[in-house]
């Protein structure tokens, strides 16, 4: 490769992105303590039009973090609350008979807004379930047979608990399919819970949203997205990419592999990666990167290797292992 090649920085401008994703960083850490790459995760899936799942035990911020993240965007947000009575119209809206027009006028429900969070996505029905999937895949919803649109950027952020299943409707393989990502959220550490408590402290009694301020607007968005998309990917990276999706499928400690749709999202991932670190190339580095929160809700193991207490991520780095790193 000749050396004027490597000029990357007049190829694609990349510090204006670079410098919108630090400040949304720093916006929310004036609430959140740690949770970096749940963050990083979260901006991702936003630059690469990707819905987030995201699983933990209640209390440690998942959905705070969510919503104040959501704030830092000049968007409109809705939050919708799962429960097992919860009907498709109460997502999507309805119809009303207006009697001043003589006809029915359909009323948008919370669904049409450009980030929402959905609390205990699996507690409701698949008949619920299903309505918000078919919304989140299309982007658009249909009631008695009309069309309407949702406007961009539209990004569904759901979390669920692992621990809680009684009373739950867990999500279809092909229903979580849908999600960009799945993120497990931990538990933060000894340092990080002192510092959870001492900000509460200097809190007081402010509202911990009331220090968010919006940072990105829609049509700046929209100028990140397409510059994303103009980020070099070398054909060494594609075969990369594919190896390790196509080992998932014929690994013997797994039962189902990713499909064809991993690829592509891994691709997206590795170049929106690449770009919030001002490269204009994506590098293996990236696409590792990428790999767990994009596969581990897309593979499923063997009930023997289950029962053995060996989990997604342990297989997911060991295929990665096991293929070789492109130079």
């Amino acid at each position: 490769m000749e050396n004027n090649d490597l000029n990357f920085d007049n190829r694609i401008p990349l510090e204006e992105l670079k410098t919108a994703v630090i400040e949304i960083r720093e916006e929310l850490s004036k609430v959140i303590v740690g949770q970096q790459n749940f963050i990083e995760l979260l901006i991702v899936a936003l630059f690469v039009d990707g819905h987030v799942l995201i699983e933990g035990v209640p209390g440690i911020a998942k959905t705070i973090t969510a919503k104040l993240f959501a704030k830092t965007l000049k968007t409109g947000f809705s939050r919708i609350q799962f429960t097992p009575d919860l009907m498709p119209s109460d997502i999507l809206g309805t119809s009303i008979f207006n009697v001043k027009e003589s006809e029915f006028e359909f009323k948008k429900g919370p669904i049409f807004s450009n980030v929402i969070l959905i609390d205990e996505i699996n507690r409701a029905p698949a008949k619920t379930q299903a309505a918000l999937f078919e919304t989140m895949e299309e982007r658009q919803a249909t009631v008695d047979g009309k069309t309407y649109k949702m406007t961009a950027p539209f990004m569904v952020l759901a979390t669920q608990n692992p621990i809680e299943q009684e009373g739950t409707y867990a999500l279809p393989e092909a229903q979580l399919d849908r999600f960009l990502f799945k993120v497990k959220v931990d538990y933060p550490s000894v340092d990080e819970e002192v510092k959870i408590i001492q900000t509460h402290h200097d809190r007081k009694s402010r509202n911990p949203e009331d220090s968010i301020q919006p940072v990105l607007l829609p049509k700046k968005l929209m100028e990140y997205k397409n510059i994303i998309h103009e980020v070099v990917i070398e054909e060494k990276i594609f075969k990369y990419i594919a190896e390790i999706i196509a080992k998932t499928r014929n690994h013997p400690h797994l039962y189902l592999g990713a499909s064809p749709r991993a690829s592509i999202a891994t691709m997206q991932c590795s170049k929106a990666f690449a770009a919030m670190k001002g490269r204009d190339f994506v590098t293996p580095e990236d696409v590792k990167k990428a790999l767990a929160p994009i596969l581990n809700h897309r593979i499923i193991l063997t009930p023997e290797r289950e029962m053995e207490g060996i989990t997604t991520e342990s297989v997911i780095k060991m295929i990665t292992e096991s293929v070789e790193i492109p130079r």
